[in-house]
């Protein structure tokens, strides 16, 4: 997840695509909405999100605390919210929430701080993490790379080297080799369009290395994607995209065009939505995602849109959530547990309509360190990092929200939306506008 680096697409290119490049309706009417809607079943994958570097603190050498410590940053990283030393009780929290899955991000500069120079600590705090999520009967996600690589990978030039892919490769084949007994789910790259992004933000790459780096990305997927199968046939793989409204297959085609025959679900990361009237209601401020606009129907059409692209490919929202500022209301009033629900019901009129969704992770367990700064709160439990120092993971509303629909598979049969849909998304171009879906009464 990330803050102004991620929606700034909001402003620029997501805004000038929804007016030049709206797209063509469906080919098929969408379905009329049902009376009641159905759980989402026993199989149904429920649970919860992070990454290493934003949640563990204890942060060893690599290219974000260069940029933290280069002064690229709002907030001084500190500790973040110490799940190093608090995974446990974080995970019986997990635990507590009923869901099936916990994703984690493995820090490729925890475990290999030296080029050739394995790290037997860091290697032990990941087995017992894992070993302490299956112990809670949860699955673990784990992610092999999410935009953080070591210190000396960053002084050899990062992904700007052909010679990165055999290093990252070198990596990731060691942490499949260690962990695929345990059957996680895999993430490669999260949003690798979002981490370029910030790549050339912060000076790791520039503009003109985009597209040599996106082949890199890609080779390194394929190739521990292969690897992974040959260790444990049956794994499940993905690289999760950040969903752009108006403008995903502009912002994440080039990418998946190149993984699409090494993917075994679509991994995508859902949170905004896109009208004209949200946006002249309130115009979106990508510095402050508490200001972009929400919209709970918006994820059926992400959703819709990549059942289109890849019929019959298993779905899975890697990441959802909402931002507030330091925990205060919204101003649009949104609230954590009503967003939540909301939005589930969507997941279930999905499924209804016969997408194949198998599984829904909330960002994130906690409030973390989000790319910069700690304003932007996401947690199921907020932990105020700048002013407590106890790190106390106090529980929003949403923790009892969440625990009942695990509970239940999903929202009440009769469940309505807080928030009717917009009367013109346009999320997925016009098909989102022109076809709406709608809410019985």
């Amino acid at each position: 997840m990330g803050p102004v680096n991620r929606r700034r697409f909001l402003t620029t290119g997501a805004v000038t695509a929804g007016v030049l490049a709206l797209g063509a309706a469906p080919a098929v009417a969408r379905p009329a909405p049902p009376i009641e809607v159905a759980p989402l079943g026993p199989d149904f994958l429920w649970g919860v999100a992070s990454s290493g570097f934003q949640s563990e603190g204890r942060a060893p050498d690599s290219n974000w605390t260069r940029y933290i410590a280069a002064g690229k940053t709002e907030d001084p990283y500190r500790d973040s919210v110490d799940f190093y030393s608090r995974y446990r009780s974080d995970i019986a929290l997990a635990a507590q929430l009923g869901v099936g899955v916990y994703r984690i991000g493995i820090e490729w500069a925890r475990v290999q701080p030296h080029p050739g120079a394995w790290d037997g600590n860091g290697l032990r705090y990941y087995d017992d993490v894992i070993a302490t999520i299956r112990g809670a009967g949860m699955r673990p996600m784990l992610t092999l790379d999410h935009w953080v690589y070591p210190g000396w990978e960053f002084d050899r030039g990062g992904w700007r080297r052909d010679e990165t892919v055999a290093d990252w490769l070198t990596y990731a084949r060691a942490v499949v080799d260690r962990y695929a007994g345990h059957d996680p789910l895999w993430i490669t790259f999260n949003e690798p369009a979002v981490y370029l992004m910030n790549e050339v933000r912060h000076g790791g790459i520039g503009v003109a290395d985009i597209p040599a780096v996106q082949d890199r990305m890609a080779a390194a997927h394929n190739a521990i994607y292969d690897h992974i199968h040959s260790v444990r046939p049956g794994s499940m793989v993905s690289s999760n995209v950040a969903y752009i409204p108006t403008a995903d297959d502009a912002v994440n085609g080039g990418f998946l065009n190149r993984i699409a025959a090494k993917l075994d679900y679509i991994g995508i990361d859902y949170y905004y939505g896109f009208s004209p009237e949200g946006v002249l209601a309130r115009f979106p401020d990508p510095t402050k995602l508490w200001t972009v606009s929400l919209q709970s129907e918006g994820i059926y059409y992400a959703l819709d849109h990549y059942a289109r692209r890849y019929p019959g490919m298993p779905l899975y929202i890697v990441e959802n959530g909402m931002p507030t500022e330091n925990g205060h209301p919204r101003a649009d009033g949104s609230g954590r547990a009503d967003l939540l629900r909301d939005t589930v019901y969507w997941l279930q009129r999905a499924a209804a309509d016969g997408m194949n969704l198998m599984g829904y992770n909330y960002w994130s367990l906690t409030d973390n360190y989000e790319w910069g700064s700690y304003t932007p709160r996401f947690g199921l439990y907020t932990v105020d990092v700048l002013h407590d120092p106890a790190l106390t993971r106090r529980p929003t509303d949403a923790v009892a929200a969440y625990a009942a629909i695990t509970a239940a598979g999903g929202v009440p049969g009769n469940y309505r939306p807080t928030r009717a849909p917009a009367r013109c998304s346009v999320t997925d171009g016009l098909s989102s506008c022109i076809d709406q879906v709608t809410v019985p009464r």
